[in-house]
């Protein structure tokens, strides 16, 4: 019942000659495609851009706080957001 859509005659004539001008395109579309085309989704192939992830040196304890504004016992110490019930 959601599908049904009142239209006057006009719009019945309109709609009715595009959407033969639709269906003559997939026609169309039809006759080129081959079963050696594969069926894509993109006209471009995509392939992860990432790099590999590798090990790579990391900073101590130390280098991680020399620059924080406050540290304690090798965190970082910030101003507390929840209540006291935490």
């Amino acid at each position: 019942m959601l599908a049904r859509i009142q239209l006057d005659d006009e719009e019945v004539g309109r709609l009715t000659g595009q959407l033969d001008a639709i269906v003559d395109n997939i026609a169309k579309v039809s006759q080129v495609a081959t079963p050696d085309v594969p069926a894509t989704s993109h006209p471009i192939a995509l392939e992860n851009v990432f790099r590999p992830d590798e090990v790579g040196d990391t900073l101590s304890v130390a280098e991680a706080l020399q620059n924080a504004p406050d540290a304690a016992d090798g965190r970082f110490r910030v101003t507390a957001i929840l209540g006291e019930e935490q």
